[in-house]
């Protein structure tokens, strides 16, 4: 028998204490969709979807902040493609680009940086979301401003890091799917300091052989009634992460406490730039005033991201809301739970043996 089909029959004839895995991470999510996972697991296996999906957690009042930029400061934004139909209080990116906006889509910072550099009139914003993983290009492509004399480029932020909310989901999930992404740049430390409080979880690469094995790991483990962490994708993070991409961080960005969608207000869950890259900060150079923005009422994607319902529990999936006319964040994205629920269903086919 192979590593897979060991980790398959694991999965599949666990008859162990009902376990709640959290996969934090969006693309774990998609992914674990798309290869029929779920439709193998034993009953007593339950799969909830988290906050780990940037676009998804990003709040509305920064959608709207984007919007004040583009209508009112005549900003040209750069975004991932995902941002621009994500609703604000009352339009989105590509409303306001009916009305006149000048939005772009870019695949990196360093392409918006680039931009601005090759268009001296026009102010060029680029929005910053993103958890561990993306921060460090964020601030390469304002470093690269800097030694350009690019003054026309701009950062708005929404960068998040992910310890404050294992904190804040933790008695929502028996054990969390970490990210292997982020922890390829913070490390393994956050995961293992869990385990002192009582916190389990699994590190998991993003394949169907990786999730199957992180999986079967985090059940066996979870039947021995300790607390464990497992990192179980050593070939991309290692316990001390990646040092420059932190020292690089820590330079020129200082945390912050940041809304989280669904979730809350979070203390230093946040990142911004450093007095001394004010210049680069869009809320500053634009003196963007206060904004409280406001979600669609019926929407319940803070729900799904809580981890307390799913998809199919909110009475506008699959009706009002769907991926051509998204009411929500989770639809929209890549990511998002409710845009794999959609995608998938309940019940996909077979896994792939890659």
């Amino acid at each position: 028998m192979n590593g897979i089909e060991k980790a398959r029959g694991i999965l599949e004839n666990y008859d162990g204490p009902d376990c709640r895995i959290m996969e934090v991470c969006g693309t774990h999510t998609h992914e674990i969709f798309r290869q029929g996972i779920r439709r193998i697991l034993s009953p007593k296996i339950h799969l909830i979807s988290g906050p780990g999906c940037p676009v998804c957690v990003t709040p509305v009042s920064f959608i709207d902040e984007a919007i004040y930029l583009a209508l009112e400061k005549d900003c040209t934004i750069c975004t991932f493609g995902d941002l621009v139909r994500v609703p604000g209080s009352e339009l989105s990116l590509q409303t306001a680009r009916g009305r006149g906006a000048r939005v772009r889509i870019v695949y990196s910072p360093q392409d918006a940086q680039v931009y601005a550099k090759n268009h001296p009139d026009e102010q060029v914003v680029f929005l910053s979301i993103g958890f561990e993983t993306t921060t460090p290009s964020c601030c390469i492509a304002v470093r690269n401003a800097a030694a350009d004399h690019t003054g026309n480029f701009m950062i708005l932020t929404a960068n998040k890091t992910m310890p404050a909310a294992y904190d804040a989901m933790k008695d929502s999930t028996d054990l969390f799917l970490y990210p292997g992404h982020v922890h390829a740049i913070t490390g393994t430390k956050v995961c293992e300091d869990l385990v002192g409080q009582g916190v389990s979880g699994v590190c998991a690469g993003f394949t169907g052989r990786e999730l199957l094995t992180a999986l079967a790991v985090a059940v066996s483990e979870y039947q021995k009634g300790k607390p464990f962490f497992r990192n179980c994708y050593p070939r991309v993070v290692r316990p001390e992460g990646s040092p420059a991409a932190q020292a690089m961080v820590a330079e020129m960005m200082e945390p912050c406490d940041a809304q989280w969608r669904g979730i809350g207000t979070l203390p230093d869950s946040g990142m911004r730039l450093r007095p001394a890259y004010a210049d680069f900060d869009a809320r500053i150079r634009c003196d963007i005033p206060p904004i409280e923005g406001h979600a669609n009422p019926g929407c319940r994607c803070g729900d799904v991201l809580r981890g307390e319902i799913t998809p199919h529990d909110c009475p506008l999936f699959g009706k009002v809301c769907t991926p051509e006319q998204p009411v929500g964040a989770c639809m929209v994205s890549s990511e998002g739970a409710c845009s794999a629920w959609y995608l998938y269903g309940e019940e996909t086919g077979g896994i792939s043996h890659e």
